[in-house]
């Protein structure tokens, strides 16, 4: 996949991971289109970019993401890239907090139902044009759960099923990528609760997500997370030998 020349949209893209992503495709000579649901962070964000457009809304809700993606297609028709980077988690203990129902079904919204419609709402456009990806920011949360991520882990699961068949389905369908990035503990505001202050810099999510990009890695694991995808592809190759 080119790295340039690109029109990106980027959910979630007024901080952390997504707004070192758009930092990163800007500078490297792309057309960038965050999205966030405070205004006053977007504006910021903004001036951090050059010539980046904003659109707010939220796209954990239905109406958001459908006034969204026509505004895309409709006043933005180069777009041909999608990241969908939004994405919420609650950090809390099962045996000290009550409603964890309430949480996962909010996780699961934004995190899993919500990236399936927004998807579904720019496929017919996205496989109208040229080249086209989809990025799926998942985690390294997709191999494991942790105890003060209780229902966090289970909705990137679903995502990294979601990815996968996605994949799958188009996959000759030359013009039309699917991507997912599995970042780790990452210091953003985002993670803070859980010690993110100890996680790597948002900015080498971006890095990787370029060099997955420029090389049609499918699958980009990123810092700790590789030793997983090792695993897991080191195991994988010994069955397929047996």
């Amino acid at each position: 996949m080119k790295t340039t020349g690109n029109t990106i949209f980027i959910s979630g893209g007024s901080a952390g991971i997504g707004l070192a992503i758009a930092k990163k495709l800007s500078d490297a000579g792309n057309k960038i289109i965050i999205n966030g649901r405070n205004k006053e962070r977007l504006e910021k964000a903004q001036t951090e970019l050059k010539d980046a457009i904003a659109i707010q809304g939220d796209l954990s809700i239905e109406s958001d993401r459908i006034r969204i993606a026509e505004e895309l297609k409709t006043n933005y028709p180069d777009v041909n890239i999608i990241v969908n980077n939004a994405g919420s988690a609650f950090a809390y203990l099962l045996s000290e907090t009550a409603g964890a129902h309430e949480k996962a079904m909010i996780e699961m919204n934004t995190n899993y139902f919500a990236i399936i419609h927004f998807t579904e709402l720019m496929l017919s456009h996205l496989l109208d044009r040229e080249a086209a990806a989809v990025v799926n920011v998942s985690s390294i949360a997709v191999y494991g759960s942790h105890k003060l991520l209780p229902t966090y882990g289970a909705s990137k699961a679903a995502l990294h099923s979601y990815t996968t068949a996605l994949r799958k389905t188009y996959e000759e369908q030359q013009n039309l990528q699917v991507y997912e990035v599995y970042p780790p503990l990452v210091n953003t505001d985002f993670s803070a609760e859980i010690g993110g202050a100890a996680g790597i810099a948002p900015s080498e999510v971006a890095d990787e997500l370029i060099i997955g990009l420029e090389g049609n890695l499918f699958d980009i694991p990123v810092g700790e997370t590789k030793v997983y995808a090792n695993a897991i592809g080191e195991a994988m190759s010994k069955l397929a030998q047996a």
